[in-house]
């Protein structure tokens, strides 16, 4: 057992990439930094529609600029005052690194050459953000919540930079925030242990110590947490969930998530032009067993969604009109004369994706689709993604932000910067669905926007390189003992502040 003030999660960490808010873009990244950084606003945590002061204590709302009130006495983990720099310094230095979350604040219509002139310091306390972009400010606001706008500190960060990188090799595996934890040492693939921050702004949290141990296998991440070796077992499948059955010393906490599972055809990849083929993709959506597979195969924590709006998010379709006929798919493959069609699927070696994985190769078999199954580790598989190096993967998408604008700008928005968006990576060009994306990121009538998100992923869900399929269910196993954690629908809302045992 646990000293009661350490807290210790059994969960892969092989997905993570970079613990810089300016560059880490992956589950386990983004599940940390809400622990570590904030932001000047960030969702409620019950209600994530309505927007909190963080950093900020107040805001108001111009032309195309927000003024922000720094909250007084505010400082991060290293005791330096949180400051209107730190702001403008976070802002413009993620802006410039240009790593993979960039293009949420490039929505802004910011640049590198332009960002600076963006940011403005107005008095010891304030600061002004102004943008380009033609955005509506609510939607500004929530671009601003998502966690590559936390704000670190200059002082520290700027300390640890070396050949201009921005201290970006630094922050990998340090923290220089003011969340209620903070970072006191990263071993890649191992663990990361987090001590907690007192001084947090967001108030100190009930435990001293967060261990997120590194455990790849599901069925040892579920014996652990039986035996009480650990509190907390994330991503169990449903055979070890199962396995656990009426045990007293554990209980499974659900929550529901905005995770959008999805398979992705690369159409940029020229060694196998089948890939580019709209009839593959057409095949593709009648050779997946939807049900059987959130049913039957994963029991439950999954639940069939075919758009790329999670439910639960406004304008959000409903419609699941497609589901397993070999035979309709056979007939389209013949008549685009795609034969003997042979595929390699990246996915990930960790639970579910690997019996995900097995369904399709099977069902694709059947119209004559060949399948290579090819697992890696996360941290390979978006390598692949990013370079747009892989043919097809399965993969999943949560939101960046509470707004459906996160979604759409990257299933359904090709923007001619080459700015690497979910479209960019499948290669897919699409200047009408770029054009009406722009449209309801303008529109500031709700239900006029609703309806074009309707639109927008009708015609996704019709012809795309991508094949939605499921939405997920976050369930997590703790000791009886447990009492606090909470998870919303967006991957960084994990709150570890008010766990206690």
């Amino acid at each position: 057992m646990n000293p009661p003030n350490v807290f210790v999660t059994a969960q892969s960490l092989d997905d993570i990439v970079s613990l810089d808010p300016a560059e880490g873009f992956e589950l386990s990244s983004q599940q940390t930094f809400t622990a570590v950084y904030q932001r000047l606003i960030q969702p409620d945590r019950d209600q994530p529609a309505r927007l909190d002061p963080s950093l900020a204590a107040r805001w108001t709302a111009g032309d195309h600029v927000l003024t922000f009130d720094l909250r007084e006495n505010a400082v991060f983990s290293s005791g330096n005052p949180v400051r209107p720099e730190d702001v403008i310094y976070s802002l413009s230095r993620a802006v410039k690194l240009n790593r993979a979350p960039a293009f949420i604040l490039n929505q802004l219509g910011w640049t590198a050459a332009n960002v600076d002139a963006s940011l403005v310091k107005d008095d010891p306390h304030r600061v002004e953000i102004h943008w380009t972009a033609e955005l509506g400010t609510a939607l500004v606001l929530n671009i601003l919540t998502s966690p590559v706008a936390s704000i670190v500190d200059e002082r520290v960060v700027a300390a640890h930079a070396l050949d201009s990188d921005a201290g970006n090799r630094w922050l990998k595996i340090h923290s220089a925030g003011s969340g209620p934890f903070k970072i006191r040492r990263y071993i890649p693939r191992e663990a990361l242990v987090l001590d907690a921050n007192p001084s947090s702004p967001a108030g100190a949290p009930r435990i001293n110590t967060l261990i997120l141990k590194n455990v790849p296998d599901a069925g040892t991440r579920r014996l652990l947490v039986e035996v009480g070796d650990v509190d907390m077992a994330r991503d169990l499948g449903p055979d070890q969930i199962a396995a656990l059955g009426a045990s007293r010393s554990v209980k499974l906490l659900e929550f529901p998530s905005a995770t959008i599972h999805y398979l992705l055809f690369n159409t940029a990849n020229r060694d196998n032009p089948a890939l580019a083929n709209p009839a593959l993709w057409e095949a593709a959506r009648w050779l997946i067993d939807y049900r059987g597979i959130a049913e039957k195969l994963l029991r439950g924590q999954f639940l069939v969604h075919q758009a790329f709006l999670a439910e639960g998010f406004p304008g959000a379709l409903d419609a699941t009109p497609y589901h397993l006929d070999v035979a309709r798919a056979k007939q389209i493959l013949v008549r685009a004369g795609l034969a003997n069609v042979h595929i390699r699927l990246s996915v990930f070696n960790q639970p579910p994706f690997g019996d995900i994985a097995q369904s399709l190769q099977a069902t694709f078999a059947q119209a004559g689709i060949s399948l290579d199954i090819l697992p890696a580790e996360a941290s390979e598989v978006y390598s692949q993604v990013r370079s747009r190096s892989e043919e097809a993967v399965w993969l999943y998408w949560i939101p960046d932000y509470f707004d459906a604008n996160s979604t759409a700008g990257a299933f359904a928005f090709d923007p001619a910067d080459g700015t690497k968006t979910l479209a960019w990576r499948a290669g897919w060009h699409i200047p009408g669905l770029s054009a009406l994306t722009r449209a309801a990121a303008l529109e500031s009538d709700p239900q006029t926007r609703i309806s074009i998100y309707r639109n927008i992923q009708t015609e996704v869900q019709r012809s795309s390189p991508y094949v939605i399929a499921l939405q997920a269910r976050t369930g997590i196993v703790v000791r009886s003992g447990v009492q606090g954690y909470f998870q919303g629908v967006d991957a960084d809302m994990a709150y570890y502040d008010r766990v206690s045992k």
